[in-house]
């Protein structure tokens, strides 16, 4: 087993910390692939021979180095592919490394029980598809015969299904791979009941995000809402964008729309959270003419705030309402 994934236990906005974890990784092995907003996946292939140590050996100084460097803990899985170091970290504690072996009963036995749904590719709707047919395991998916699997969800999806059931895992880790997605959280300092701190970090969100997007001269597609409440549940909601944008402004009324379409009445809310997804090179892409002089006096604005930001810092340029 040769791959790592590492689950970092990020304070509050501390994504900025993630490239020095990523440099940390590096002195490992370079075929290190960032997943932000708080992982990443690490190939240790050559590191285990030149080391003398196996992977969970390996974790253990990485853990400590991370700790000792950047105040930062995390939970590691580590297995013979991506697909089954990510499952693995989804059950290992702050701490603690979850070790899948290599041996194709060991993994057989880690995957048997876990629901189908805990595979990579499997929504909802499938999961809904399969399990209406018996097949809510993965040890179960794994049993059933190829041909059944591809008749109920289509001949390619079927095949791959059927191979990660077993196990079998064709992906890599891809070094400095570009990131899909960039998200932020805003926890409070206590359970707060008013909508008017919950849209005030809905704000500082969108900000901070749109600010990085045009950093990295990037568009997304889709915004993701997470509001997580007092008792640890959650609520998801995404919304696709008319068109793909960096502009704060739109990013910021998107947030505003789906918190609204909640109807949140004196709900408890502990954290929420923005995700961008469907990011894109903002190169090229197409943007819908308007005539409202509001709109090109923001985006002048918002220019000229990105070039203060970059020459002062981040927090050179911010809205009033996050002044106080």
């Amino acid at each position: 087993m040769t791959i790592l994934c590492l689950r970092f236990q990020l304070p509050s906005a501390g994504e900025a910390v993630l490239p020095g974890l990523l440099t940390l990784l590096g002195e490992f092995t370079p075929v290190v692939e960032a997943a932000p907003p708080d992982a990443a996946l690490a190939d240790l292939g050559g590191a285990v021979r030149y080391f003398g140590r196996d992977a969970a050996e390996l974790a253990a100084v990485i853990r400590v180095r991370a700790l000792a460097l950047y105040g930062v803990d995390c939970a590691i899985g580590a297995g013979p592919g991506p697909m089954l170091a990510r499952m693995a970290a989804r059950e290992a504690a702050p701490g603690v490394t979850r070790v899948v072996p290599e041996h194709p009963d060991a993994i057989a036995e880690f995957l048997a029980d876990k629901p189908v749904s805990a595979l990579p590719g499997v929504g909802a709707a499938t999961a809904r598809t399969l399990g209406s047919y018996g097949l809510d395991t993965i040890g179960r998916l794994a049993a059933a015969p190829l041909s059944t699997v591809q008749r109920l969800v289509g001949a390619r999806v079927g095949r791959e299904l059927h191979e990660k059931a077993h196990g079998i895992d064709r992906s890599r880790v891809v070094p400095n791979a570009a990131a899909r997605s960039l998200a932020s959280e805003r926890t409070f300092p206590r359970d707060e009941l008013d909508p008017f701190q919950h849209r005030r970090a809905l704000l500082s969100i969108t900000e901070e995000l749109g600010a990085r997007l045009r950093a990295d001269e990037q568009v997304c597609r889709v915004l993701a809402l997470t509001v997580r409440y007092a008792d640890r549940s959650t609520t998801t909601r995404s919304r696709t964008l008319p068109e793909p944008t960096a502009h704060s402004s739109a990013l910021t009324d998107a947030a505003y729309r789906m918190y609204e379409a909640l109807g949140l009445q004196r709900a408890r809310v502990r954290a929420v959270a923005l995700r961008a997804e469907g990011l894109g090179p903002a190169e090229g892409t197409a943007h819908q003419l308007s005539f409202d002089p509001a709109d090109e006096k923001a985006r002048r604005l918002e220019e000229a705030a990105d070039r203060a930001r970059a020459r002062f810092g981040p927090g050179a340029v911010r809205p009033g309402t996050l002044a106080a």
